[in-house]
């Protein structure tokens, strides 16, 4: 069956009036969005049940205005269209599931365009009492788990980044993986430089310190050191090697039976059918930082109970928990403590979903691997989805860097987002892209295969096992190709060109600052009320704003039903959950 063409539809927002954007285009981001969806739908069939493809005709991709239909990131690669597509299919699959709650119908499923954008840019736009993620005051206002310091003063933050090595035009992005000590002593430099305070001096002391090896060294040492750098490659580069070879093979997601020795679970009836498609279902979440936690919170959006479960003794960047635990309960447990094992053993009983973002190996290394919780599933009578997210891919396949440690900006460097990065902005060198793009894109990968997960485990019983990483999004962003030229030299023209001063050692919060001055000054639509929510959050004690869910599905609702909270603010319970329906309306 062939994937039938979506719809673009121009829409009004009721008694909103919405600033006049500056930027135009000549590319619809809309038109994207359907050539990527029909992609999508033919390199991941073999993933996803037919009944999710019976609604791929109700697509619909919408605007409030101009900046909906238009490329607005000054990037060279499809990213607003794959998000968008992607958030098509998860609409695919949750009216799959609503047809199987209640009465079957057609649901029209509807893509906001603006608010896709304004997802890929939301760890810098989510805020509280209109504190973003750059603020220093947000500091005040945010429990710190930063509890290595690795975020605690510019120099420290700077040893994550993109360096040239001894040879000239070799790069290699070093990563301390929220412990910045280790790896600044890898490269000779101490763990604190008090009266080192200025950016540039900063990034020149430590591209200094990285200069003096080559990439081969610096590969070396970082397996030696056990941290998360990655030499910075060309896709040509990448799939050259052993690991690229391996992943070439893959689709952008699998799902994959861990055993068929339970029934099908039935979602709990209702006569309507549920107000949100997962309502009823219970997730653990075990994951810092942004891609496994985005998988969180669009399961939440959908109705279900995400428990998000951190380790006391563990880091996490602070302000995130502002951004990615809109939705959930958050509880700390550390998983070699007999007592919060038990209290663990006892949330695992009745759960549905397990979400794992660590490193391959770690969480199965404190005894709950996938085999080994879809055994404890079938002595109980009820499968398992268990969902595994990374950094590099390829654990089914054995690839060779299918264990190291990684992050979004590594697999960006690793893959050769960062090279068409650096080319689109007129550089032979490489470029951090602004915003957490791949990190978002990624879960929301996860999230359809979660969803498949669960219709799987519905309809056929047994457990199940969902696997992507932040390389296999990349790897299929890549494979669009890029903008046309008319377009990219169009984003250079519109685009601040102080945007365009950034060189390949410029961090990643600096590049993401030029880029939103910039897009906020032409696209203000992107940040205006119909595309972003607000609530009061009581743990958090103020104000935060965050991007509106782009989905839309009919006869079902998606989005919130409690605003953000810090790690670890939870009784580690499934009982007596607060829950603000008005948030689904407002």
């Amino acid at each position: 069956m062939l994937c039938p063409a979506a719809a673009i539809m121009t829409v009004k927002q009721p008694r909103a009036t919405l600033p006049v954007d500056v930027g135009t285009g000549s590319r619809s981001v809309g038109e994207g969005a359907e050539d990527v969806f029909k992609q999508l739908w033919k390199s991941t069939k073999t993933e996803l049940p037919n009944e999710f493809l019976k609604h791929a005709g109700q697509v619909m991709f919408l605007k409030y205005s101009h900046a909906g239909d238009a490329v607005c990131l000054p990037c060279p690669l499809r990213e607003q269209e794959m998000v968008a597509a992607l958030k098509a299919l998860e609409g695919c699959a949750a009216a799959a599931i609503a047809d199987i709650r209640g009465p079957k119908r057609e649901r029209v499923i509807s893509v906001t365009l603006e608010r896709v954008t304004s997802l890929l840019m939301s760890a810098y736009i989510t805020n509280i009492d209109g504190l973003d993620k750059c603020n220093p005051k947000t500091k005040e206002r945010i429990p710190n788990t930063d509890l290595n310091r690795a975020q605690s003063n510019l120099y420290r933050r700077l040893s994550a980044g993109l360096y040239e090595t001894r040879n000239r035009g070799e790069y290699y992005h070093i990563h301390g993986s929220l412990e910045a000590t280790t790896t600044l002593g890898m490269i000779g430099l101490p763990p604190f430089l008090p009266g080192l305070t200025d950016y540039h001096d900063c990034i020149d002391t430590i591209e200094g310190a990285v200069r003096r090896f080559s990439g081969a060294e610096l590969e070396k040492l970082n397996q030696e050191y056990r941290q998360a750098g990655i030499p910075v490659l060309t896709n040509e580069m990448y799939q050259q090697t052993a690991h690229g070879q391996a992943m070439a093979s893959l689709p952008l997601f699998s799902v994959k039976p861990l055993s068929m020795d339970t029934p099908p679970v039935p979602f709990t009836e209702s006569a309507g059918g549920p107000s949100q498609c997962l309502q009823g279902l219970r997730v653990i979440e075990l994951c810092r930082v942004i891609a496994g936690p985005t998988i969180g919170r669009s399961l939440a959006a959908h109705g279900a109970s995400v428990l998000k479960i951190t380790s006391p003794q563990l880091p996490d960047v602070p302000f995130f928990q502002l951004d990615v635990n809109t939705g959930k309960h958050t509880t700390s447990l550390h998983l070699k403590n007999a007592d919060d094992v038990e209290v663990f053993e006892s949330l695992l009983e009745t759960a549905d979903v397990i979400i794992d973002g660590y490193r391959p190996g770690v969480i199965a290394g404190l005894g709950y691997s996938p085999e080994g919780l879809a055994a404890k599933a079938a002595q109980r009578g009820r499968g398992i989805v268990y969902v595994a997210e990374d950094c590099f891919g390829g654990v089914e396949k054995g690839a060779e860097w299918a264990s190291r440690p990684g992050w979004q900006q590594i697999a960006d460097c690793v893959t050769g987002v960062a090279w068409e990065q650096g080319l689109f902005m007129g550089l032979n060198e490489p470029v951090v892209p602004p915003f957490p793009m791949s990190d978002y894109g990624t879960g929301c990968v996860g999230t359809i295969a979660a969803l498949s997960g669960i219709y799987r485990r519905a309809t056929q019983g047994g457990s199940w096992i969902c696997r992507t990483s932040l390389s296999q999004y990349d790897l299929f962003l890549l494979s669009l190709g890029t903008l046309p030229t008319d377009v990219q030299d169009q984003l250079r023209r519109e685009h601040d060109p102080y945007f365009f001063e950034l060189r390949h050692n410029d961090s990643v919060d600096e590049v993401s600052q030029r880029a939103l001055r910039s897009v906020k000054y032409l696209h203000p639509t992107l940040f205006a009320k119909p595309i972003m929510q607000s609530a009061y959050s009581e743990a958090f004690g103020g104000v935060v704003t965050w991007p509106r869910e782009p989905l839309e599905v009919d006869g079902i609702k998606i989005g919130h039903v409690r605003p953000a909270r810090p790690n670890g603010y939870d009784k580690p319970s499934w009982e007596d959950w607060e829950v603000d329906e008005t948030l689904l309306d407002a």
